[in-house]
């Protein structure tokens, strides 16, 4: 069985600051990491290629130090890396992405064959849209699995998956015909520690480098920002609170009473809160 996982190198959001003056992101000295969504994607991969047989390849889009990324996943127990990397996906949003990765999947379905699953992260952490992964599964005719919490059963003689999708309400159990692609939420697994021999392994192997014409990407007007039809009006930091807490003194006073005065607290900071509780809710009657 062959399993892609499209990963993704990001800034630090941690370290990330925004210009005062051109209201932009500075990546200027932010070290950078893998999504971290991308490595319970990652896992769940490798978990499922050890139990069932087959080849993990992971694949990311970026510029050269993007190959960072991938070298970080293989000692992990990636079979094979892949980065796509041209001046020309330059200023992509998540549309253009989602074109030239799932091109770069149809050349390694051609080179390695055809994946019966692709994973992702359930987004990233810079620009947390959630849009590329259903955007490769919509170009490549995948049944699409996204915030998969579980993979409760896999098939890949039946051609079936069985996952438990987290919903609002509680947790959705689907079925579907494989190939498909998952994206996998945070919290599902614990990314391994990479073995030994893995590590010496992903030291010598080399990452396989594919500019748009290596992957077979023949309309270079879908890329970049040629191709990226979101424009970022402004970018800004969020302005720091200045109020302070509000202490409530709790000595020798029974709990009603400190429920009382913190509710009196927030009522009077928030005056729409107790309007709207003490309001009636709609449809109901009035009456003894």
């Amino acid at each position: 069985m062959h399993i892609v996982v499209c990963m993704k190198q990001v800034p630090d959001s941690a370290q990330i600051r925004v210009h005062p003056v051109t209201n932009t992101i500075m990546r200027q000295g932010v070290p950078t990491i893998i999504n971290p969504f991308d490595l319970f994607a990652l896992e769940e991969a490798l978990r499922w290629r050890d139990r069932l047989g087959g080849e993990v390849t992971a694949v990311t889009m970026g510029p050269p130090p993007a190959e960072e990324a991938l070298r970080k996943a293989m000692p992990f127990g990636a079979d094979r890396a892949v980065l796509l990397s041209a001046r020309a996906f330059a200023g992509s949003d998540t549309l253009a992405p989602s074109y030239a990765l799932s091109e770069t999947l149809r050349r390694i379905g051609r080179e390695f064959g055809d994946p019966q699953l692709v994973f992702t992260g359930k987004q990233t952490i810079d620009g947390d849209t959630a849009q590329v992964g259903p955007g490769i599964a919509r170009r490549l005719g995948l049944n699409q699995l996204t915030y998969v919490s579980r993979i409760a059963e896999l098939d890949p003689a039946g051609g079936r998956i069985v996952v438990e999708r987290r919903a609002e309400g509680g947790v959705q159990v689907l079925r579907t015909a494989l190939p498909a692609l998952i994206t996998m939420l945070e919290g599902t697994n614990e990314i391994r520690r990479g073995s030994l021999d893995d590590a010496y392994r992903a030291a010598l192997a080399p990452v396989i480098v594919w500019n748009a014409s290596d992957a077979g990407i023949s309309d270079l007007t879908l890329c970049g920002l040629r191709g990226s039809p979101t424009i970022v009006k402004k970018v800004f930091a969020p302005e720091i609170r200045a109020a302070k807490a509000r202490l409530i003194p709790v000595a020798e006073r029974g709990a009603a009473q400190i429920a009382e005065d913190a509710l009196d607290a927030v009522f009077s900071l928030q005056p729409g809160v107790e309007a709207a509780l003490l309001r009636p809710a709609q449809g109901t009657q009035q009456g003894t």
